[in-house]
């Protein structure tokens, strides 16, 4: 059983079937056709056609896009652990802490693309770094807030350097 929020809106509760061919959703059985693969699917429900094809995919997060007849709908994904979890008042025990990012290899800091006190969303690129004639992009690993922006931009760093201080 998973607990589907759909657009950070209505959440259903949705009970699949093996065989991907039904599935209960808020107790009411659905029968549905669905073929397919590497992530586009044709789906017959209810005599109307849909394609569907899967724009993004998180599942450290739990969380799928999915466009359905050129409409994106992101769905959150809750499962019996998420709610054990949340019952035992731990649900953010999975989630991760970040201190620091460091440098993964020598090279030379092109450009810093964030200030201290910056907030920043996981992904989003924080430093350039050049290593090996090859402009590397480092993303952040996690949303959070900028505390220090341990190097400058133009200096040669080892691997390991701190490069930025998360509060």
């Amino acid at each position: 059983m998973y607990h589907a929020t759909v657009n950070n809106g209505k959440t259903f509760d949705v009970q699949p079937d093996a065989q991907g061919q039904s599935a209960l959703i808020d107790g009411q059985s659905i029968q549905f056709d669905l073929i397919g693969g590497d992530g586009k699917f044709h789906i017959l429900w209810n005599n109307s056609s849909f394609n569907a094809e899967l724009v993004n995919l998180h599942v450290e997060d739990k969380v799928v896009s999915i466009k359905v007849n050129g409409n994106v709908y992101t769905v959150k994904l809750k499962d019996r652990f998420d709610d054990l979890l949340q019952s035992l008042g731990m649900e953010g025990a999975g989630s991760k802490k970040i201190k620091d990012v460091k440098a993964p290899m020598p090279g030379m800091v092109l450009n810093i693309m964030v200030n201290e006190g910056d907030e920043v969303t996981k992904d989003q690129p924080i430093v350039l770094l050049e290593a090996m004639k090859m402009e590397n992009v480092i993303k952040s690993p996690a949303d959070g807030k900028i505390k220090k922006v341990s190097v400058l931009k133009g200096v040669a760093v080892e691997k390991n350097t701190i490069l930025v201080e998360f509060a």
